[in-house]
């Protein structure tokens, strides 16, 4: 059995391959990117053609590791996500080291996947949180983007109320932006008075 660790980060990639008896069989780094991926795919190839006796694990990273993963489990090769708390714990009972590196990260994993053969492993998209982790950073994404906007609002509120409040009287129903827009219309020495007051804030 081939055990293959790789430690995730954003723009590459760390891999590294042990047998049972945690012997190295490789140890390279590769680009975050189709290219990377397929020189990944074509070492792990050149060890069993058919993927029987191969197992890979990577920590759970976030969007990081969104596309490796996708890869590993487009192409149906077992893969065990490792919470990085339980690898953090492993690395510590396997050395008295504190020793933090990309490439000892990648060591640690396939170690883990020796340790323990018990991991849970998927071999689909189906069977992985890749959806519902993509789901809650979408969702965080855009609550995110509603409190930005509603700040903005607030600004622009408070900063049309400053410099033109009489703005209210006639148009009590105008929102923030359509305020901007009205101002627009205004002529351009008043526009930059505004836009002034605006770099203010």
């Amino acid at each position: 059995m081939f055990y293959i660790g790789i430690d995730v980060s954003k723009d590459k990639h760390d891999c590294f391959c042990c047998n049972d008896d945690l012997q190295p069989v490789f140890q390279f780094q590769f680009s975050n990117d189709s290219i990377g991926f397929n020189l990944l795919f074509e070492a792990i190839k050149s060890l069993d053609s058919s993927f029987d006796n191969i197992k890979i694990a990577l920590e759970a990273t976030g969007h990081y590791s969104y596309n490796i993963t996708s890869f590993i489990l487009d192409n149906d090769l077992p893969l065990a996500i490792i919470n990085p708390l339980h690898s953090n714990l492993f690395r510590k009972s396997i050395s008295l080291r504190k020793t933090k590196t990309d490439k000892v990260d990648a060591n640690v994993l396939a170690r883990m996947l020796v340790a323990y053969p018990d991991l849970k492993f998927s071999t689909s998209l189906d069977d992985n949180d890749i959806i519902l982790s993509e789901l809650k950073s979408l969702t965080r994404f855009r609550l995110s983007l509603v409190k930005d906007l509603s700040k903005l609002k607030t600004s622009v509120s408070r900063i049309i109320n400053i410099i033109f409040p009489e703005i209210e009287k006639p148009f009590p129903a105008l929102t923030p932006f359509m305020s901007c827009f009205t101002i627009s219309l205004l002529p351009k020495k008043l526009q930059m008075l505004i836009l002034q007051n605006l770099q203010m804030f």
